[in-house]
């Protein structure tokens, strides 16, 4: 099967939302810096022979892909905050597959991407999907059917419908393939009522003329933390992010460099102009109770703000936090690999991070993200212990 082939359903808009505002933001901010990626393994799986050829064909085929009338019009029409000259900068854009080196070794896969940052920002999420579904494609893992994909997210709306909270999908990065992620959206679309607010897929989105859901992700924060200091790394983030969007995408990520350290800086002007946070690593409950106390210190009605949970989903662990939150705390979520990838296979554990940034005419500085989660850790070792050191995290 050709790349080609494989991409002839797809569109440009097949990625994660955040990735075209954040490439909005970087077009106007930064047009000039540099940034590298790679591919980490956390599962330690297996690459059959010839899975890097086959991967290198199928994103050779992405650079045939480019944005319609038809889908820009959708973003005009529903992302009211991309600008004009972002949509016509995005109607330009094509992937250029020479960003991106491909090497197997054995069973292993050495994945990196490197280009303009405005460029390669719009690799990590198509890429990883594209490893995800050749993986099960070549390693002949049978998974249930289409029927009983059904039956199961069927199920999963009828119990968060029940509970009365709102639900978004986020399943693209580790999906089993595009086709059982159509039919999870296409399911929650039709029966989740109220409670299915969209989807991180933009693609999808528009298919099912839902609402794209996301603002940033941590290489926001990484890339600044090399830039202006570990120290100034959330407050210039936060700040640039609100100079480009003005209120709108109005929910900050906070466990770059721990929720504790970000508190310290989403001071009374940050966490009255910003809508909420989103909760993507470490204990959901700890966290909204930190939340809280943070907007009451403050003094800001937490039932003003919204917590955006994002870790690790399933209906336990959404019941539990909704019994905790209700009528404290505004709050939400987002379910990735529980609805995208519940087949009957085990998920994959994989990511791809931003490693490295460079100025013009300077020279690459390692990235590092500090999660309240240890596992979640990414970075080089040193630069690591430095931003410990610098923010005075003791973990």
């Amino acid at each position: 099967m050709t790349g080609l082939t494989f991409l002839s359903n797809r569109s440009i808009l097949d990625n994660d939302f955040y990735k075209f505002t954040m490439q909005q933001a970087v077009v106007r901010l930064f047009p000039s810096a540099m940034a590298r990626y790679s591919f980490i393994n956390r599962g330690k799986h297996l690459f059959p022979a010839g899975f890097g050829d086959i991967l290198r064909e199928r994103i050779n085929g992405m650079s045939k892909l480019f944005l319609t009338g038809q889908e820009k019009r959708f973003l005009a029409e529903n992302c009211p905050y991309l600008d004009p000259l972002y949509l016509d900068f995005l109607s330009g854009y094509r992937y250029d597959p020479g960003e991106v080196s491909i090497s197997q070794h054995g069973e292993d896969i050495k994945i990196e991407i490197e280009g303009h940052w405005y460029r390669s920002i719009l690799w990590e999420v198509p890429i990883m999907s594209l490893i995800c579904e050749l993986y099960y494609e070549l390693t002949g893992g049978e998974r249930i059917s289409d029927d009983e994909i059904i039956n199961r997210a069927s199920v999963k709306a009828a119990q968060f419908r029940s509970l009365g909270v709102n639900i978004a999908e986020f399943g693209t990065r580790r999906r089993h393939s595009y086709h059982v992620q159509k039919l999870v959206i296409d399911t929650f679309s039709r029966q989740g009522g109220k409670m299915f607010v969209g989807t991180s897929n933009v693609h999808l989105a528009m298919l099912h003329q839902t609402k794209p859901i996301g603002t940033h992700a941590h290489e926001w924060f990484m890339y600044h933390a090399a830039v202006y200091g570990f120290p100034q790394a959330n407050s210039t983030a936060l700040q640039h992010w609100v100079d480009v969007f003005r209120g709108d995408l109005g929910i900050a990520l906070s466990d770059t460099y721990t929720t504790d350290v970000f508190l310290g800086q989403f001071d009374k002007m940050f966490s009255k102009l910003f809508d909420g946070v989103r909760q993507d690593s470490a204990d959901p409950i700890e966290f909204a109770d930190k939340l809280i106390s943070h907007y009451t210190k403050l003094g800001i009605d937490p039932l003003t703000k919204t917590i955006i949970f994002s870790d690790g989903l399933d209906y336990e662990k959404v019941a539990r936090i909704h019994e905790h939150c209700q009528g404290r705390i505004g709050f939400s979520f987002g379910i990735g690999t529980n609805l995208s990838n519940d087949v009957g296979l085990e998920p994959m554990n994989i990511v791809i991070k931003m490693t490295e940034t460079r100025q013009p005419n300077g020279q690459w500085t390692p990235v590092v993200k500090l999660s309240d989660s240890l596992d979640k850790n990414t970075g080089d070792k040193q630069m690591i212990a430095a931003a410990k050191t610098i923010l005075n995290i003791r973990s």
